[in-house]
């Protein structure tokens, strides 16, 4: 995949896929009833911008969106080292405060992407973008009152640090630029850089975190995977998520 577009509108459909998948594992296990049905809730969410982010890809690589077939290839047949999801989306469930950390750390960058992308120069990406964000809305809320409820209790607090600390050079990672962006941001595809944009997004949560009385992590960034770079965890996901459709590419369901 050469086509800045196409890495662009890959990267953050990958996320989405991924973490959509990721955060599916909570159903029928998460801490209480109404949170079992959110988290599967938001997880569908995520597959279905997804989905329309790939569609609007094979657009751009002037391929049908409506073949299913080739829509199914995109999300499951390219080798590994195509998919452009950051890391923070890879790594294994984890506990309630870890999902937790990692969904709110995604949440807040992704939407400081997807204002960006609002702006969008391609139209038909600012559409979609501009629906994606309705939505959206719902589940940083959703996130932001788990946030402050696992900071504010003395058993929940140190569950949530902890996983901060692990987490946060994954969500520094989330900033690696994609291929071509530069031409991306010449031509209005994108209104700015993904280090100006994650300086905006950390100055977000730097504020969020001192309102809670929290130091942000002192890390540094992890390999985003934006350039192909997989993890092990990733793997296995992998692995999990195409096996239905490796048995038989062609099926129609």
């Amino acid at each position: 995949m050469t086509d800045p577009i196409v890495e662009l509108l890959l990267a953050t459909a990958d996320d989405d896929f991924v973490l959509g998948y990721r955060d599916s594992e909570w159903t029928g296990v998460a801490p209480m009833l109404e949170e079992d049905v959110a988290m599967s809730s938001i997880s569908q969410d995520e597959l279905g911008h997804a989905r329309v982010l790939y569609e609007l890809a094979l657009q751009t690589m002037g391929q049908d969106p409506t073949d299913s077939r080739r829509l199914d290839a995109l999300a499951y047949a390219r080798p590994l080292d195509c998919y452009r999801c950051c890391r923070l989306v890879e790594r294994h469930r984890g506990d309630w405060a870890f999902t937790i950390a990692r969904r709110y750390l995604y949440e807040t960058a992704d939407d400081v992407r997807t204002e960006a992308l609002a702006q969008s120069s391609l139209q038909p990406l600012a559409n979609v973008i501009a629906k994606i964000r309705r939505e959206e809305r719902y589940h940083l809320l959703h996130l932001d009152v788990w946030f402050d409820r696992l900071a504010s209790s003395d058993e929940s607090r140190p569950r949530l640090l902890a996983a901060l600390e692990n987490v946060w050079p994954d969500a520094l990672g989330f900033w690696e630029s994609t291929c071509g962006e530069d031409d991306l941001i010449r031509s209005g595809v994108t209104a700015e850089s993904s280090a100006a944009l994650g300086e905006r997004w950390l100055a977000e949560a730097t504020s969020r975190f001192a309102s809670l009385g929290i130091e942000p992590p002192q890390s540094a960034a992890r390999t985003g995977g934006r350039q192909g770079e997989r993890s092990p965890e990733f793997h296995e996901l992998w692995a999990e998520a195409t096996e239905v459709y490796r048995q038989d590419p062609d099926a129609s369901w």
